[in-house]
């Protein structure tokens, strides 16, 4: 992967996973992200999405050829107690989306990514494969 030297002038240190939790585009006006964490360790990358209340059925993640991952995540809370004698004057708890679109590096095996929602966090574990040896190779210029 290729990546900016200097993304902007607040930032001087690169990252592997800098790209991928970009969130600049995102309005700011009325509107959270859920929480989100990246570990890694010798044998696979965990990302791990805070969403409680939801379930696996609320989220859908994809792997594109290019090596993008997406995470869909769509909540409804459309339930109705009937036995309740209760009117909303204002409710803003029924619905949430989120979309996030992140670059996977080069190591990832992207045949063996599994995915599963544990109370309320949604665990994304990347195993790594070993084929992407990062060593220094000169190329000849004609």
């Amino acid at each position: 992967m290729l990546y900016p030297v200097l993304k902007d002038m607040n930032n001087w240190l690169d990252n592997d996973f800098d790209d991928m939790l970009d969130t600049s585009w995102m309005p700011r006006m009325n509107f959270t992200a859920p929480a989100i964490n990246v570990k890694e360790n010798d044998k696979d990358y965990e990302i791990e999405l805070a969403a409680p209340g939801t379930t696996k059925d609320d989220f859908k993640v994809n792997v594109d050829k290019d090596g993008c991952l997406t995470i869909k995540m769509e909540h409804k809370d459309d339930k109705k107690d009937e036995n309740k004698k209760e009117h909303y004057l204002r409710r803003e708890f029924s619905y949430s989306n989120y979309e996030q679109a992140l670059m996977l590096p080069d190591d990832v095996d992207r045949n063996s990514i599994n995915a599963k929602v544990d109370n309320g966090v949604l665990h994304i574990t990347l195993p790594r494969t070993h084929q992407a040896e990062k060593e220094t190779k000169r190329i000849e210029v004609a």
